[in-house]
C-alpha cells in the first residue's frame, strides 16, 4: 500500500531485531543510524523482550553517522562486531542493515562472510526500512540465517519432527505463550516440536536441526508463506499450511486433526487426545450456561477487532463460532500486498462463510482510517466487543463499549506468557472478555446499570 500510514502497528523492516532476540543466544547487530534500535525497542515493549539477553539498550549499534553516508560505513560495521565478539558471548550474530546502510550500498552480508570464514557465526540480513515492514524483515531474517548459518546441507529426516513458523516475536504481543501452547500441543499428539522461538526453544540447535524435520509447520495466514516454501525448495522439506491460529474447542481439535493426518500419526491417538481435552474445555465451558442465559440482554453480541491477520482471524472464529457474536468489522493491519490480500480473501470466506456478502473484512493499515469507520457505529451501541491496540482504546471507552488488547502497540499493559492458544487459551480468552466488563459495569440478571464512577 502506497501511502502515508497514520498510527501504524508495525515497525520497518529493522523490525526484525525482534526475530533475532526471539532465538536464545542470538545477537542483534545493527548497522543503522542513531536511534533506530531503540525505537523498534520501544514500540514493541508490551511484547515484553525488554533488556532479555543482548536486547534493549544493550544491542550493538553502529550509529552511523554523515561521514558513513560519504565514505562507507562497513569499516565502522566490522569494529562494532569485533568488540561484539570479544565483550557479547552469543551462539549466533546476525548484522542488521538500516536505511543508511541500504541507501549507500554497505552490505552486511558480505562483511558477516568474512566473519564466517574465520569460523564465526556472524550472519547478514539486508533489513533496510524500505524494504517493508517488520513482517517482512522478519522472513529476510530467518532465510538468511537458513542461507548463511544452517548452509547446504543434505537433510537427515527424523521421524515426528517438525519445525513450527507461526507469530512474529516482538510483533505479536502474546508471542512467547503462543509459542509455548503450540509446542505443548503438539507433543501430546506425540510429534517433537522445532520451537525456534522463545523460552522454550534450544537455541541454534534447533537451527541448525531445520533440514532434518519431517515437515514445517505454518500457522498463519500469508507471514511465513514464502519461508516454508523456500525452506521445501531448499531441503524438500514438505509443509502444512494451517492459516488460523486455533483458539477454543472447535479449532484446537480441527488443528490437532489436520496435523495429525498431515503428519500420518495414529487416528485413533490424535482422536483420544482431543477427546481428553475436549470433555474438560466443554465442561467448564458448559457450566458458564447460567451466567450467558441469565445476563445475556446485558453481554456484548457484536464483534469489532483489529491487529495482524493471525489473531483476528483466531479471536473472531472462535467467538462467532462457538460463543455466538455477531462480526461487524474485521480489520487487517499487516498491509499485506495484493497478491496476500487476495489470499487473505480466500481464507476468509471460507472460515467465515456466513460473512462473505457482508462488508466486515477491512485491509487497512491506517488506525485513524479505523476510527473514522468504527466510531459512528460504537456511538449507537454499548453491546459492541472492541479488540485493538492503544490507538482504540479510549475512543471505544468513550462510547460505552468493551475494549479489550489484541494487537500492539500496548502500553497499559503487562504481558508475560499470556496466550489465548489452544483450548485453555479460549477459557481465558471469555475470562477476559467478561471480566472486564463486570470491571467497568455492574450486571444483575436482566438489569443493568449504568457505569461506576
Amino acid at each position: 500500500m502506497n501511502k502515508a500510514i497514520s498510527q501504524a502497528r508495525f515497525t520497518c523492516a529493522l523490525g526484525a531485531q525482534n526475530t533475532v532476540l526471539a532465538i536464545p543466544n542470538a545477537i542483534p547487530i545493527v548497522h543503522a543510524g542513531p536511534g533506530c534500535a531503540s525505537t523498534v525497542n520501544q514500540f514493541t515493549q508490551s511484547a515484553n523482550l525488554g533488556e532479555c539477553y543482548a536486547g534493549g539498550n544493550q544491542i550493538p549499534s553502529t550509529n552511523t553517522d554523515e561521514s558513513a553516508v560519504v565514505f562507507g560505513g562497513e569499516k565502522k560495521l566490522r569494529v562494532e562486531v569485533e568488540g561484539a565478539l570479544q565483550i557479547m558471548k552469543g551462539d549466533l550474530f546476525v548484522l542488521l542493515s538500516g536505511c543508511t546502510a541500504g541507501i549507500i550500498g554497505d552490505n552486511t552480508a558480505s562483511v558477516a562472510r568474512e566473519y564466517a570464514e574465520k569460523g564465526f557465526p556472524v550472519v547478514g540480513a539486508e533489513t533496510s526500512g524500505f524494504k517493508g515492514n517488520a513482517y517482512i524483515g522478519h522472513e529476510i531474517v530467518i532465510k538468511s540465517i537458513i542461507d548463511q548459518f544452517v548452509g547446504n546441507v543434505k537433510p537427515e529426516i527424523q521421524k515426528g519432527l517438525v519445525n513450527i513458523f507461526a507469530d512474529v516475536p516482538g510483533q505479536n504481543p502474546y508471542w512467547r505463550g503462543d509459542f509455548e501452547q503450540i509446542k505443548i500441543l503438539l507433543e501430546k499428539i506425540g510429534l517433537k516440536v522445532n520451537i525456534l522461538f522463545g523460552l522454550t526453544s534450544k537455541g541454534v540447535s534447533e537451527w541448525k536441526n531445520i533440514p532434518n524435520a519431517e515437515f514445517n509447520l505454518l500457522i498463519s495466514p500469508w507471514v511465513g508463506l514464502e519461508t516454508v516454501e523456500y525452506i521445501e525448495k531448499k531441503y524438500g522439506t514438505p509443509f502444512l499450511h494451517y492459516p488460523v491460529l486455533p483458539i477454543g474447542g472447535a479449532e484446537s481439535s480441527n488443528f490437532l486433526r489436520e496435523v495429525g493426518k498431515f503428519a500420518k500419526l495414529d487416528e485413533k491417538a490424535v482422536e483420544e487426545v482431543i477427546a481428553k481435552e475436549e470433555k474438560k474445555f466443554y465442561e467448564y465451558f458448559i457450566g458458564t450456561a447460567d451466567f450467558f442465559s441469565e445476563l445475556q440482554n446485558n453481554l456484548p453480541q457484536d464483534l469489532y477487532i483489529s491487529g495482524d491477520s493471525l489473531s483476528t482471524f483466531g479471536i473472531s472464529k472462535f467467538l462467532e463460532e462457538e460463543v455466538g457474536y455477531s462480526l461487524k468489522g474485521l480489520f487487517i493491519t499487516d498491509n499485506p500486498n495484493e497478491k496476500n490480500e487476495k489470499l487473505l480473501t480466500e481464507i476468509f470466506n471460507k472460515n467465515f462463510p456466513d460473512y462473505t456478502e457482508k462488508k466486515v473484512l477491512y485491509f487497512e493499515p491506517d488506525s485513524e482510517r479505523i476510527r473514522e469507520i468504527t466510531e459512528t457505529e460504537l456511538k449507537k451501541s454499548d453491546r459492541a466487543l472492541v479488540f485493538g491496540s492503544d490507538w482504540e482504546k479510549d475512543y471505544v471507552k468513550a462510547s460505552g463499549n468493551t475494549f479489550l488488547y489484541s494487537s500492539a502497540p500496548i502500553r497499559q499493559q503487562l504481558i508475560i506468557s499470556k496466550s489465548y492458544v489452544g483450548y485453555e487459551g479460549g477459557l481465558k480468552l471469555l475470562e477476559d472478555i467478561y471480566n472486564t466488563i463486570y470491571a467497568t459495569t455492574t450486571l444483575v440478571m436482566q438489569l443493568h446499570e449504568e457505569k461506576l464512577a
